[in-house]
């Protein structure tokens, strides 16, 4: 995934802190910034020694995902087209301010990148098991 995500910091959600395995005890704040509490970090000198850690979910802790939701790496290496056309393949997920996208590194004579927001007007279908993601360049183009 790219970046935070709440669902993924709800108590009981066991994760890693560096190289420590711990779980969610407790979480406040809001899903834009969340402010959770792990097992084992207990008073303010713990906290700092973990200052800048990542948090990270393996997948296999992770709640399911709902239909039309995938996980930024089954997304990247999917070929991309337009009908028959290939326009390129995803190099991967990037977060914009209103919605993600995909970085789709072009093939071809156009050669260079495109940005492809995951929006229904731009996305006709995704076939992960296919590798394959169907987009309308007529919208990304515009």
């Amino acid at each position: 995934m790219t970046g935070a995500r709440p669902r993924l910091l709800t108590v009981g959600t066991r994760l890693a802190l560096g190289d420590r395995r711990t779980e969610v005890v407790r979480r406040r704040g809001t899903d834009r910034r969340p402010i959770v509490r792990v097992q084992g970090i207990d008073d303010r000198s713990s906290a700092e020694e973990v200052r800048g850690f990542e948090l990270t979910v393996k997948a296999a802790d992770a709640p399911p995902l709902q239909a039309g939701e995938w996980w930024a790496s089954d997304l990247e290496g999917c070929a991309v087209f337009d009908g028959d056309r290939q326009v390129g393949t995803v190099a991967k997920l990037v977060e914009l301010p209103s919605c993600e996208a995909l970085q789709v590194a072009l093939t071809g004579a156009s050669e260079g990148e495109l940005l492809v927001p995951m929006v229904r007007e731009a996305i006709r279908s995704v076939d992960v098991a296919a590798r394959r993601i169907e987009v309308n360049m007529e919208f990304v183009e515009e």
